[in-house]
């Protein structure tokens, strides 16, 4: 449809006439006319003649007059010429010109332009990336859900496109009889179902559509509105950085994560606060800031593939009600299958999104490992005092004192005498009193095999063989035994050898 807008337009009588009226717009002649009725109807028809001279939508304003006289001889002029006056007047009054174009919004790209050649030339440059043989082509059809009067995309393959206008002109040219359909219809239901080979799959791309819905409206725009073609391709075809989440699973490091998502290893630590350099510790679950590039609109594409790989069977778990999660026993030592397969992969541009194997021939099947694991919860450490500042670490060390360890096998923390000492976690006192060096020392047997041992006390407040729980109150600090000065000597030992605690605490 094609619109041309006015501003308002009034008729204003300067002088009553009563026989022939001159017509003015705005202010110039146009020619005289018999009456308003001729005059109205002459403007109307150059509306719509200038309307139909254009696919633009044109405001012009329009002023218009008619100045009366009443004369014993006159003649009216033409129509024909005051028409084409009018028109000529209100040509040279344009006060703007929109031009028809196109809006082109995916996701949170929006671009206007010319017309709808552009439209799929546009769009099929974003396809071209990953179509280099240009298989693709892209189609403008109406979008049925949409309530309003918008277009979106069908893309279909050549040999589709082909295929359907084949089968257009055959519906054209034959018909085939009740019989004949029903028979057909009866063979393809009989006819056996026959394995594939792997030479009978069409190996390559074989299906494309963009990620992102695409939704076009025909808009009308000033032409310093409309983005050039050229300018437009190249915008949305460059790469682009993009921030995404990856998600940790078993077995991940940062090494194999950076190796996955093509990101350098640096820049992972960088965007991630919690990432102090890489030997961070992660954990299955964490969520890690990775950046990515892709388009400015992203493309889904599927391809068949084959390929021969070397494959692993997932490993099978068998649970033990009796173990802590931290234990494991592994009762079958896995071994790789091969084989041959033919895929269908789905990418969101140039990352994998899902697999399905549609043929495989196995050469050698693969052997699972088979691993017992512990279903309890372990227990959790917790710092055995209120407070303190670490005087000495886990670890090799200058001795404090004549008779002091060169290698310290705690974490000690310098605190008043008669500071509480709680359990780190709850469990047996196995020793509860004086240990030559250590002076009076707490040291208690827990459920996960591990002891926990508290030195230098002031005061011991459990016996041996008691049964406490985490956080509670054992001891009192002090500074016996081998000591330069009040404080809490604390150890975990896993196996009966001392580890560094604070790889061990909860907080």
């Amino acid at each position: 449809m094609i619109l041309a807008l006015f501003l308002p337009s009034y008729i204003r009588y300067e002088n009553t006439g009563n026989n022939m009226f001159r017509l003015l717009v705005n202010g110039q002649a146009a020619g005289f006319v018999d009456d308003q009725e001729t005059a109205d109807r002459l403007l109307m028809e150059a509306r719509r003649k200038i309307a139909a001279g254009s696919d633009e939508l044109v405001f012009i304003e329009v002023e218009t007059s008619l100045e009366g006289q009443s004369v014993t001889w006159g003649q009216t002029d033409d129509e024909e010429i005051v028409l084409q006056n009018i028109c000529k007047i209100m040509e040279n009054s344009k006060i703007e010109t929109l031009k028809r174009s196109y809006m082109v919004r995916a996701g949170s790209y929006t671009i206007s332009l010319a017309d709808t050649d552009e439209v799929v030339e546009y769009l099929e440059s974003i396809l071209g990336k990953f179509d280099e043989t240009h298989s693709f082509r892209v189609n403008l059809v109406a979008d049925t859900s949409s309530e309003l009067n918008l277009l979106t995309t069908q893309v279909v393959s050549n040999e589709e496109r082909a295929k359907a206008l084949a089968q257009e002109k055959e519906e054209k040219n034959y018909t085939v009889s009740g019989i004949a359909q029903a028979m057909a219809e009866v063979m393809e239901q009989i006819e056996p179902v026959r394995e594939e080979d792997f030479a009978s799959y069409d190996l390559g791309l074989i299906a494309m559509d963009f990620a992102d819905k695409v939704e076009i409206v025909e808009a009308y725009q000033p032409t310093d509105g409309l983005t050039p073609l050229q300018e437009a391709i190249d915008t949305v075809t460059a790469d682009k950085e993009v921030n995404t989440i990856y998600t940790v699973v078993s077995g991940d490091t940062l090494s194999e994560i950076s190796i996955t998502t093509g990101v350098p290893l640096d820049k992972i630590i960088e965007l991630n606060d919690s990432l102090e350099s890489e030997n961070s510790t992660i954990h299955v679950g964490d969520e890690l800031i990775v950046t990515i590039t892709q388009p400015g609109i992203s493309v889904l594409r599927t391809e068949q593939r084959y390929y021969e790989e070397d494959y692993d069977e997932p490993i099978v778990y068998i649970p033990n009600d009796e173990w802590y999660t931290t234990q494991t026993k592994v009762l079958q030592q896995p071994s790789a299958g091969h084989r041959e397969v033919v895929a269908t992969v789905t990418y969101r541009n140039d990352r994998e999104e899902s697999r399905e194997i549609l043929k495989e021939d196995v050469a050698f099947e693969a052997v699972a490992m088979i691993v017992e694991r512990g279903t309890k919860i372990p227990p959790t450490y917790i710092k055995p005092l209120s407070g303190g500042r670490i005087t000495s670490r886990f670890g090799p060390r200058r001795a404090p004192t004549k008779g002091a360890s060169t290698y310290h096998k705690g974490v000690d923390y310098a605190t008043p005498t008669g500071t509480t000492i709680v359990a780190s976690c709850g469990g047996v006192v196995t020793k509860a009193g004086w240990a030559s060096g250590y002076g009076y020392v707490v040291m208690i047997q827990h459920s996960d095999g591990r002891q926990t041992r508290y030195g230098h006390l002031s005061k011991v407040l459990v016996s041996a063989g008691q049964t406490v729980s985490q956080g509670q109150k054992i001891a009192l600090s002090g500074n016996t035994g081998v000591s330069t000065g009040p404080h809490l000597h604390f150890e975990i030992l896993i196996g009966g050898r001392q580890v560094n605690p604070l790889d061990y605490l909860s907080y």
